[in-house]
């Protein structure tokens, strides 16, 4: 969170820097608070614990997604 690069963020930079190769587009988001997002969400729409509990990690991941969708047109 102070701004400097974890292993796993190095990791996942050298991994797009090798496929770069394919021209694809690549699109590298921080998803660190994408589940608290989805979550503060799902509260205020009375969503019960339970339920959230259930739909918390493919929310997140549609939040996510939904970020580079948004990058990659906008």
């Amino acid at each position: 969170m102070d701004g400097s690069d974890s292993p796993q963020t190095q990791s996942v930079r050298a991994f797009a820097r090798n496929i770069a190769v394919l021209g694809l587009p690549i699109f590298m988001q921080d998803e660190r608070w994408s589940t608290q997002a989805v979550e503060r969400a799902m509260i205020d729409a009375d969503i019960s614990r339970a339920k959230r509990a259930e739909r918390v990690d493919s929310a997140a991941a549609a939040f996510i997604l939904q970020g580079a969708i948004d990058a990659m047109v906008g």
